[in-house]
């Protein structure tokens, strides 16, 4: 007997209330779904359903089973979904990169990994977009070969590479006097909130951050923005600055400024487990994030 399939008969009873009206949802006659129901109710040693003439109404013992039916059916449909995930992405490589890297950055490292050595056709890259917390456990569990993760973080005892500094540029609001300078100054920003990946993304990185503004002179309160776009609106509110690794971004009513040195550029490293990617693999994932976009 097919469990899931008898179960998959009764919620649909249960649910329309009347047998002819689930035989069509589920595309099938009458006849063969009430002698499933029959099976069903055999199999349990319970009355599920009962017939009448406002059709067919749930028994004290299938109202209690009806939940958990439910939820088997569902978690069939999540075993599935996860057994196809995971053939779809048997052999591929599996990365991650924080959102605080742009989308050209992202570019450049799937292309860059899909022809690096040391495979000789272009292989699928699955590349994984999440927190510097979420990143680290995925990698810790095996989820993920490697991910480029913010620094400072605690990474527990995954290997790392080397910190690669990654340029950023300041968004602020087109009307502001900063937009227009030529050297801004961040103590101009003042009135501004700093509109950032929340601290729960990356809590070193986060105190690493407010740090620097505060040793610039800027003590700012700060938005949760997890990715451009809403940093984006922020700015472009002129409620906000914020920092970015696109030095191409333009989109009415924010202005992309340069800040000189390097204090606030974005930390990454690249971190794996012992059994996580390759050398190769790893040399070529830094060279991409290394690459400066003209």
């Amino acid at each position: 007997m097919d469990l899931l399939r008898h179960l998959s008969f009764f919620v649909a009873v249960a649910e329309e209330g009347h047998f002819g009206y689930a035989a069509d949802r589920l595309g099938m006659t009458q006849p063969p779904l009430s002698q499933g129901i029959q099976r069903l109710e055999a199999r349990l040693g319970v009355v599920l359903l009962t017939r009448g003439s406002r059709g067919a109404q749930l028994t004290t013992a299938g109202a209690a089973l009806l939940p958990r039916a439910r939820d088997l059916l569902a978690n069939a449909e999540g075993f599935t979904a996860e057994a196809e995930r995971l053939r779809e992405s048997r052999g591929a490589l599996r990365v991650g990169v924080v959102a605080a890297l742009s989308d050209w950055h992202v570019a450049a490292v799937t292309t860059q990994l899909r022809t690096c050595a040391p495979d000789p056709n272009p292989r699928t890259v699955i590349t994984t977009t999440a927190s510097t917390a979420e990143l680290v456990d995925a990698v810790g569990s095996g989820g993920l070969d490697c991910a480029a993760v913010h620094h400072p973080a605690l990474i527990g005892s995954l290997e790392c590479g080397a910190i690669i500094k990654v340029t950023r540029w300041l968004l602020v609001p087109a009307d502001h006097p900063a937009a227009d300078a030529a050297k801004p100054s961040l103590r101009s920003l003042k009135g501004l909130a700093c509109a950032t990946a929340p601290r729960s993304h990356g809590t070193a990185a986060f105190d690493l951050l407010v740090d620097t503004l505060r040793g610039k002179g800027l003590d700012p309160a700060f938005l949760p923005a997890a990715h451009d776009r809403d940093a984006v609106m922020a700015v472009a509110a002129g409620r906000a600055f914020a920092l970015t690794t696109d030095p191409l971004l333009r989109v009415p009513g924010v202005a992309c400024v340069p800040i000189p040195g390097d204090d606030l550029a974005l930390r990454v490293r690249l971190v794996w487990s012992e059994a996580g990617a390759p050398e190769p693999v790893r040399a070529a994932f830094e060279a991409a994030l290394r690459r400066e976009r003209s």
